[in-house]
């Protein structure tokens, strides 16, 4: 529909039309340009499932749309993108109409806009103080349902509102959604109900686990996988992949001859919330709320925004709906919105940027990871201007180039990420990311194992992985230094009171103590906690040295191996091997650490400062209940911790083990177990239990 050089010329307008909202509003003369601007981003939406902008910077130029035409009546046209949603569909599934048009809710961003609002609703209504439903807004893909005497007979997607495509036997491999459904009891013969698919955070990183094990590539985010998902046309992978499904709308109904309206049976859309939960269906029943005026929705509004993160699923607002049925009708809306609804949009957690430099960091273990430098761009209330972009191959699979546009998003809502690349934005001034060939901290040669993806670079002496390995040696899990910090870390290096990690134990702490910033109470401490350090049990010191492949669960294998950490350099490889959990890479990793002079030298002047070489602490017993039997845990446990667990389990002789293998006898699950639990139900000899099966093994 679109050839390269229209793109290019549209997405480059796109760009001047946000800039000039940033600085001005948009002129009316170019009420054309802004109208075809919307056209081409509502296909790449909607058509396409490739969207070039943000949700929240499409919005603003239709609000910028809206603006004008009501300043310029006469301006109005039919085909404007506010009399119309957008139009085109596949070819690959059927076009069906809905009953009734599914229509887009108006936006709001802030407190004044809700204000504003809910001062329309109530001229319109006549009300002095309304009463809403405000439920969550689900960041997934909007469907239509319809029930003909109690079965489901049709399920559709959104399509351009008007009319959609036909995914039932999509729709059926969805466990959330009901095959049969007794509406008939409140007298309904037919009715069209809307709903949201989603994709669970747990679910979507499962199947995201799922395809890095088969090397595929991993999917952005939950809501396009959601949406991807209702147009495959292979229904056992619909099911492979958990989708579940929200329903929160009746849209039309045909009442049966016993009752004459559905106001007869539901004055309210709770009420309809209410039906729907009770008939089996997961409606947001337990997540709305019923609120008394603007005030308490702005509330509950703000509520959920500090709480999204906790939720299961991913949401992007809130929902707000004049609950009587009757008003809302009275009410009405327009071409393109009901005027007794809104969506309450949460900070934008996508937007674009500029790609301006790329630097390259090095870690503790040599790895070369190449940050990208950005213009700063706010999403999801963080203003955004680093991300890491893992490694050579990444930069390939994104066609990243220096001075390219880019989308952003932060990943989980923590992590910031580059979704993609936008190559027909470039103009021929961009360059090539050229990956450096030496440390660019120490220039030695970096090297690349044929097995690995990373690039690194093998000077042990490498000032970077000095800084990075007593970071690392000084963290929580590790030796647990508390007040030594990362911050702290690098400006003692600076002022060379750190030279390497048993220079931690000879610190000049009356110097420091001169030092601005840095009170006599917080050096105190600090001097206390690198003391108390020296008796922390060898295994934490066996991960606080940061071996690469050796976890806290392999480093209590090793202490428990061992009377003393130095014998471990007598092991040859295959006795290594030999050890829970230790397979050739990790035995190869260890033994490599081992037989380095220097790191033997390191361990016996740690030694010499008072730290516990010696296995006087055994994390294992062996005359315990779980003698010889290895366990893993992974989710949420319902009221241990892991570390909890885990320490239990040691105490009878269990073994902890860090990865799923054959050697595994239990895997303990809790809420939001992901990969392990998979890979476990392939191995018929690993037993999945429960917290609770597990205390009771404690107490056999």
């Amino acid at each position: 529909m679109y050839s390269p050089d229209i793109t290019k010329q549209l997405q480059q307008s796109t760009a001047s039309l946000l800039q000039q909202l940033n600085e001005k509003e948009i002129e009316p003369i170019q009420l054309e340009l802004l109208r075809n601007v919307l056209r081409f981003h509502e296909y790449r939406y909607y058509v396409l499932n490739d969207p070039f902008i943000s949700d929240y910077e499409y919005d603003q130029l239709y609000k910028a749309l809206e603006k004008i035409e009501a300043a310029n009546p006469a301006l109005i046209t039919p085909a404007s993108p506010t009399q119309r949603v957008a139009k085109g569909l596949g070819n690959d599934f059927k076009k069906v109409q809905h009953l009734v048009p599914m229509l887009s809710l108006e936006n709001s961003y802030n407190a004044d806009d809700l204000i504003d609002w809910d001062r329309k609703a109530k001229e319109a209504s006549g009300l002095t103080e309304i009463e809403y439903c405000v439920e969550p807004k689900f960041d997934g893909a909007s469907i239509s349902l319809i029930y003909q005497d109690d079965l489901l007979v049709r399920a559709a997607t959104r399509g351009d509102g008007s009319e959609g495509e036909e995914i039932t036997t999509n729709i059926r491999q969805i466990k959330s959604i009901p095959l049969t459904a007794a509406f008939s009891t409140y007298g309904i013969s037919q009715i069209e109900i809307r709903g949201e698919v989603l994709l669970s955070k747990k679910n979507f990183k499962a199947y995201n686990d799922q395809l890095a094990e088969e090397n595929l590539p991993p999917l952005a985010n939950p809501r396009n996988a959601a949406s991807g998902s209702l147009r495959i046309k292979d229904e056992k992978e619909v099911a492979r992949r958990n989708l579940e499904a929200f329903l929160y709308h009746v849209g039309f109904v045909t009442m049966s001859a016993t009752k004459s309206t559905l106001y007869d049976v539901l004055h309210t859309h709770s009420a309809a919330l209410k039906m729907m939960w009770e008939l089996g269906f997961r409606s947001p029943e337990k997540e709305k709320k019923i609120c008394k005026g603007i005030d308490e929705v702005i509330a509950y509004c703000n509520e959920y925004e500090q709480k999204r993160d906790t939720l299961p699923y991913e949401i992007d607002g809130m929902v707000i709906k004049v609950d009587d049925l009757l008003l809302q009708d009275k009410m009405g809306m327009t071409s393109h919105h009901p005027r007794w609804a809104i969506a309450y949009k949460f900070k934008a957690r996508q937007g674009t940027s500029k790609l301006r430099n790329v630097e390259y960091q090095v870690g503790r273990t040599g790895a070369v990871t190449p940050v990208a430098k950005i213009d700063p761009v706010a999403i999801g209330g963080v203003t955004v201007t680093s991300i890491s972009l893992h490694n050579q191959d990444f930069i390939a699979e994104k066609d990243l180039m220096m001075g390219d546009t880019v989308l952003v998003e932060r990943a989980g809502d923590v992590i910031p990420y580059i979704v993609k690349s936008m190559p027909e934005l470039r103009t021929g001034d961009e360059s090539p990311i050229i990956f450096p060939t030496q440390c660019p901290v120490c220039k030695s040669d970096l090297v690349k194992p044929a097995e690995e993806a990373v690039w690194r670079c093998i000077n042990y002496q490498c000032e970077a992985q000095i800084v990075e390995r007593i970071i690392h040696f000084t963290s929580k899990d590790a030796m647990d230094i508390r007040g030594m910090g990362d911050a702290n870390v690098r400006k003692f290096y600076e002022l060379g009171y750190l030279k390497n990690i048993p220079s931690l134990y000879q610190l000049p702490f009356e110097q420091i103590r001169s030092l601005e910033g840095y009170g006599a109470k917080s050096v105190d401490n600090l001097q206390t906690a690198i003391e108390h350090s020296k008796k922390q049990p060898l295994f934490r010191l066996i991960y606080a040295l940061g071996i690469r492949f050796v976890g806290e669960a392999t480093a209590k294998t090793l202490a428990n191996a061992t009377n003393h950490l130095l014998d471990i350099a007598n092991k040859s490889m295959e006795e290594l091997q030999q050890m829970e959990d230790v397979g050739p890479r990790v035995a190869g990793s260890i033994f490599e650490f081992f037989s380095n002079s220097e790191n033997i030298a390191l361990l016996q002047q740690l030694e010499a400062f008072g730290l516990q070489l010696k296995n006087e602490q055994k994390e294992s017993t062996h005359d315990g209940n779980l003698n010889g039997i290895t366990f893993l845990f992974t989710g949420t446990l319902p009221t241990l911790k892991r570390s909890e667990a885990e320490k239990m389990a040691e105490e009878q002789g269990g073994t902890i083990l860090s990865g799923v293998s054959a050697k595994l006898n239990y895997l303990v699950v809790g809420e939001d177990a992901g990969s392990k639990l998979e890979k476990a139900k392939k191995i018929t000899t690993v037993k999945i239990i429960s917290e609770e099966e597990f205390i009771a093994l404690l107490k056999k």
